[in-house]
């Protein structure tokens, strides 16, 4: 592209102006050999008098990319949405603040601890008919709530031989949005979503001869391709794969030190990657021949029992992860070496997220803490969190356009590259 274009293009938000006037879309990349920069940060009110030990334990995007949600241990659901502007204007971030960017716009009580949620997968806030997401809590029915109102729409129950209600240990939509799955103790249960109630078909992990999947389900994942393929985790430190339509098991992975608490599809379908807990690596296998793993990549999860959550960004080609040193690691996963890495939090990162479209990602931090008695000075027993623990926050990650990605080079940063914001406005050297 000769040097008018490229001065046209960069006039354009890094859109190319073709002769007819019409801008034809050139998706730009994340970098990270650049380290991201924070744009929002929330943690005050995950604070109160009441509950100074409360936590962050995860957080999910909605599919369209609006808003997400986040989970902490005083069984409570924070929504939060995206400002219109994706981020600060001038592409340098914010330091860890004082306060709070702003404040969570729906919150959400469950009566004991959640254990599972996720988003109905066609959601979109232009549509409030389809604004909801499924929630599993502990001696609760799953839950499916408006994320407009905060209703409870329905509730889809399960119960035991005892005729008692049962609580699923994870849930997901299927790639149709019209069934919900849940994962219970070697088995698993499907509802309808239009059937609300104690219709369910149930399916057994555990074969007659003692083969399958055993213990807590504790994790599930559809292939993104429609392959009608399901990855189940449970904390027996397997991972099971099962045919969507009549959940026949087709094979199960061993080599996990820890029980199993996340599995992700890659973006093509071919490749499962499976971590577990109290396991430093995250675990490749090809879909296509399971016998063994492709490679493993490290975190630091070998102390900690918490769920560490990690994502794959949207072209699918680099994974990011957390850990209990409170860094945030990214790998290239065609080749399973690591790329960069940056401090996120000072305490265990329990989730990364990718935002959907945008180049942004969120992270959730936080581990129980135990305040030593004093009966000397009783503001000994309060705990003195800094501001960058137990918190959420948003990052922005540069990015080139796809004009300059074979051109700019890599030892320098604002060489040909011209980095970015998320709104897509030249950062200002």
């Amino acid at each position: 592209m000769g040097e008018e274009e490229v001065a046209v293009a960069d006039e354009n938000g890094g859109l190319k102006v073709e002769e007819s006037g019409e801008k034809t879309s050139s998706w730009p990349s994340m970098r990270f050999d650049v380290s991201p920069y924070r744009t929002h940060h929330f943690f005050k009110q995950f604070r109160a008098a009441r509950n100074p030990n409360n936590f962050l334990k995860g957080l999910k995007w909605s599919p369209d990319g609006s808003c997400f949600l986040a989970s902490s241990e005083d069984n409570t659901l924070s929504l939060f949405y995206l400002p219109q502007d994706g981020g600060d204007t001038n592409g340098y971030g914010v330091p860890i603040p004082e306060e709070d960017s702003y404040g969570a716009s729906l919150l959400i009580n469950e009566g004991e601890s959640v254990y599972d949620f996720c988003w109905y997968p066609y959601m979109s806030v232009s549509d409030p008919l389809t604004c909801v997401f499924a929630t599993s809590t502990r001696d609760h029915p799953i839950h499916l709530w408006d994320s407009t109102s905060g209703e409870l729409r329905c509730t889809y129950r399960a119960y035991d031989a005892m005729d008692e209600i049962t609580a699923a240990f994870s849930v997901g939509f299927n790639p149709g949005g019209t069934k919900i799955f849940a994962g219970y103790n070697s088995s698993i249960r499907v509802f309808d979503l239009h059937r609300p109630g104690r219709d369910f078909g149930q399916y057994s992990t555990l074969q007659k001869n003692k083969e399958g999947q055993a213990g807590i389900l504790s994790t599930l994942a559809f292939s993104p391709t429609n392959s009608g393929m399901l990855a189940v985790g449970s904390y027996g430190q397997t991972t099971g794969i099962y045919r969507e339509d009549n959940m026949e098991l087709l094979y199960v992975l061993h080599g996990q030190e820890g029980g199993v608490t996340h599995v992700q599809f890659s973006k093509d379908g071919n490749y499962l990657y499976t971590g577990g807990r109290k396991d430093p690596y995250i675990l490749c296998w090809d879909m296509r021949k399971s016998v063994e793993t492709v490679y493993k990549l490290y975190r630091a999860t070998e102390n900690t029992n918490q769920r560490v959550f990690f994502d794959i960004e949207p072209c699918g080609r680099h994974l990011g992860t957390g850990g209990q040193d409170g860094l945030v690691h990214m790998y290239d996963l065609q080749t399973g070496n690591w790329v960069s890495g940056y401090q996120a939090a000072s305490d265990t990162v329990n989730t990364f997220s990718f935002h959907p479209y945008l180049p942004m990602a969120a992270t959730s931090s936080g581990h129980r803490r135990f305040a030593i008695p004093d009966d000397d000075d009783e503001d000994k027993n309060d705990l003195q969190l800094k501001a960058d623990e137990n918190c959420v926050s948003l990052w922005s990650f540069y990015v080139t356009s796809e004009e300059n990605n074979n051109n700019y080079d890599e030892n320098d940063v604002t060489s040909k590259s011209h980095p970015q914001n998320v709104t897509g406005e030249e950062e200002i050297a």
